[in-house]
């Protein structure tokens, strides 16, 4: 028997809500109402996390529960622009299969889905940049889709397997990213885990499990997004371009900073093969510095520079749109 149209959607939103805990669960995402539709269900865990940043109100603050948020905000940050980024999507580097997994430990931990899900959609608008597929640029789609709505709707659920391959064939990968709740989770319960026993036992430091998990997962969290997010919305308007590229990328110093180097975006989109986006001694870029000290002990190797006949080709002046 046919089911109704009501029966329809209660059955969708029931499959969306499994989808918070397992990303397979339910079937074809885009068959179930359009292509450019919010998934309004899987916008709840986001809208969320947003409302309880307020819980500091509640929780009060303290000097360890501010560092923590801190050094995640930088620890994540570093994962996502030098992990799932420049080695996942890009391939800069390489590694060991068991640092690898580390790395994706800690891209996931991020909240910011999968590694094959970051990679597959990020290497989808490098082939499409700023153009009508591109599912997140600013120009084609306005400030708003470009900063967080794109990655709200059903188009933009699953992973462009097509795309990685290369990344497809390790399971451990393929876990991660169907069961992306996994490490967050974790992460959630070994703040509140640490704030608890700081409490107890280090009482002079007036902290304790829900004023970690506000400050040090649910703020930094939300800072970390919204900073991330910037590389979409912000960096191809604002900022200035020395190269020639075929998108509106542009080099922003102050992206770069928040961004720990993701804002020289134009840079990148010249030569997006770079473990270095900072193309000369004075632009910053700190993932980049990390990077060479996992190279100096053996972690990482083969780190690609911009060839220095690539830094001179396709210069534009100083500003031109």
């Amino acid at each position: 028997m046919e089911m109704t149209r009501p029966q329809l959607e209660t059955a969708s939103r029931m499959k969306a809500v499994a989808r918070w805990f397992d990303n397979d669960a339910g079937g074809n995402v885009v068959a179930e109402g359009g292509r450019r539709r919010i998934d309004w269900p899987r916008v709840v865990p986001f809208i969320a996390m947003h409302v309880a940043c307020f819980a500091i109100v509640f929780t009060g603050t303290s000097v360890t529960a501010v560092l923590v948020a801190v050094v995640l905000y930088a620890v994540r940050m570093f994962a996502i622009t030098g992990f799932y980024h420049r080695y996942f999507s890009h391939c800069a580097f390489r590694t060991s299969r068991a640092a690898q997994f580390a790395f994706a430990l800690l891209g996931a931990a991020s909240v910011q889905r999968g590694p094959l899900w970051w990679a597959s959609h990020h290497r989808h608008h490098h082939a499409h940049s700023d153009q009508p597929d591109d599912a997140h640029s600013a120009h084609q789609h306005g400030f708003f889709w470009s900063h967080v709505g794109w990655f709200l709707t059903r188009e933009s659920f699953a992973a462009r397997l097509p795309l990685v391959p290369d990344l497809a064939r390790f399971p451990e990968l393929r876990f991660l990213d169907r069961f992306d709740l996994v490490v967050p989770l974790a992460l959630l319960g070994l703040l509140y885990a640490a704030g608890e026993i700081l409490a107890a036992f280090a009482p002079g430091l007036g902290t304790h499990g829900l004023q970690l998990l506000a400050w040090g997962f649910c703020l930094s969290t939300v800072a970390l997004y919204h900073a991330t997010f910037t590389t979409n919305s912000l960096a191809h308007r604002f900022g200035w371009r020395r190269y020639a590229t075929r998108d509106h990328s542009r080099n922003n110093p102050l992206l770069a900073l928040l961004t720990f180097g993701e804002g020289w975006h134009n840079n990148h989109h010249h030569y997006p093969g770079s473990a270095r986006q900072g193309f000369y001694w004075w632009e910053i870029d700190l993932t980049y510095y990390g990077l060479r000290v996992l190279a100096w002990l053996g972690v990482i190797w083969d780190l690609k520079e911009p060839p220095v006949a690539l830094l001179a080709a396709r210069r534009v002046s100083r500003g031109a749109a």
